[in-house]
């Protein structure tokens, strides 16, 4: 496991800093691909990620079964276990079962834990308090929880956020609120690190003091986000903001015009790191014309040639 870094603030980013929420490779008949797998982790951190979030939603997580988020995470360990932070998406709106996901993949070896908000069933917050707290008491890995209201349909309210900090396993947030006063407010009440969620928000969310980012567009552009954080630890806002605003057609081919994991695939395929798009219903795979827009955008930002 690569050791955790500290942002310029001085704030511990248990998880790495430039982290990537990855696809989950399949073949064109729809199996898991694990040699893929290894592939794409290995060129992803080649490209300067430091760590890897496996059987997220990018990752396909609702349509893998149990024993396959296992396989994919030992295959991705395997790779690079030794260079980069792993963690496993365990997050489900059964709490019983998110307990036997997290302790599933503490025994695989995972770094730590990516645990979302239960989505659908619409809990109070006093339900996310005790369903982030079981599985924080189950086991012995540190936890990121997961805030997207989108598309959980709750929020983890800011002072349940503030309560949930006095876990010693619950140690960050993923943020896709895309509520910057809530965050600055947990970021002065607790010691969360603070990731960004959102690839748009990514700048805004370091500029108050998040130590990284979780990204998506990071499949195409982690050599880019690894250089505006590191503007952001320089004070260099000038430099980041220049990389943040020649991503943003990378960050609309990608995020906006259909599912992310369709056109993260996509491009993938595009720049030969994966030998297929194919995605597991109920996703579909990118349409010729996505893939001839898409290409048009990342030759752009000078991404793909």
């Amino acid at each position: 496991m690569a050791s955790s870094s500290t942002s310029v603030s001085g704030t511990s980013a248990p998880f790495g800093r430039n982290v990537v929420a990855m696809v989950t490779p399949f073949t064109p008949a729809g199996d898991l691909d694990l040699a893929a797998a290894q592939r794409l982790a290995t060129y992803l951190v080649d490209a300067g990620c430091d760590g890897l979030v496996v059987s997220g939603t990018t990752g396909e997580s609702p349509t893998t079964s149990d024993a396959e988020k296992e396989k994919l995470l030992r295959a991705v360990l395997e790779a690079v276990g030794d260079r980069a932070t792993v963690l496993a998406g365990t997050g489900t709106n059964d709490t019983r079962h998110a307990i036997e996901l997290s302790r599933q993949a503490e025994k695989a070896g995972a770094h730590g834990l990516l645990v979302v908000t239960p989505y659908y069933n619409k809990p109070p917050q006093a339900g996310l308090l005790a369903h982030f707290r079981a599985v924080a008491d189950a086991v012995g890995v540190p936890i990121m929880l997961y805030d997207i209201p989108g598309r959980t349909g709750v929020p983890i309210a800011t002072e349940t956020l503030i309560r949930l900090a006095e876990h010693e396993r619950i140690v960050a947030v993923k943020d896709a609120k895309n509520d910057i006063a809530a965050a600055t407010e947990v970021l002065v009440r607790t010691d969360l690190a603070y990731y960004s969620g959102a690839d748009e928000w990514n700048l805004a969310l370091l500029a108050v003091g998040a130590v990284g980012i979780v990204s998506v567009v990071g499949h195409v552009a982690a050599r880019e986000y690894a250089a505006m954080i590191d503007a952001v630890d320089k004070g260099d806002l000038p430099t980041a903001r220049a990389i943040e605003r020649k991503l943003i057609p990378a960050y609309q081919a990608i995020m906006t015009r259909t599912q992310g994991a369709i056109m993260a695939k996509a491009a993938l395929e595009l720049l030969g790191v994966l030998p297929t798009r194919a995605v597991r219903p109920p996703l579909v795979p990118a349409t010729e014309e996505q893939v001839r827009q898409l290409r048009k955008d990342l030759q752009e930002v000078g991404l793909i040639s």
